[in-house]
């Protein structure tokens, strides 16, 4: 039996969704104003990877993309059904813990450029 994310590749691979998505990423405002990476720089290639079935390239792409899905799957699912209440602090807890993750990552990335330029320099 062929894994999930096999079946997500072939069903992708045939709508031909990832070659037109991969035509159509959207460029960074931020990048393209200071020539920093901004805290989202590589979320869109990251997700094409996963489309792709490569959650390790997924992974080095961009570290807090499965994180955010989840909590962007949680927040819909949250609006649909209302799961988070008053008492409850799910949402605010998740939001937290991805938050972190992308401050966490975003930091690694801005201190590889620094050591990186700091050494060529």
């Amino acid at each position: 039996m062929l894994p999930c994310y096999t079946h997500i590749k072939i069903f992708c691979s045939q709508l031909g969704l990832v070659h037109w998505l991969q035509n159509h990423l959207i460029a960074c405002p931020f990048k393209y104003i200071t020539g920093i990476d901004c805290p989202g720089c590589g979320f869109q290639r990251s997700v094409m990877a996963l489309f792709q079935g490569d959650l390790q390239k997924s992974f080095t792409l961009y570290p807090p993309t499965i994180p955010l899905l989840l909590f962007f799957t949680y927040g819909i699912a949250d609006a649909l059904f209302n799961w988070d209440t008053q008492k409850s602090s799910v949402k605010k807890t998740l939001f937290m813990i991805v938050g972190s993750i992308v401050l966490i990552s975003y930091g690694i990335k801005m201190w590889g450029f620094y050591i990186h330029y700091k050494t060529s320099a």
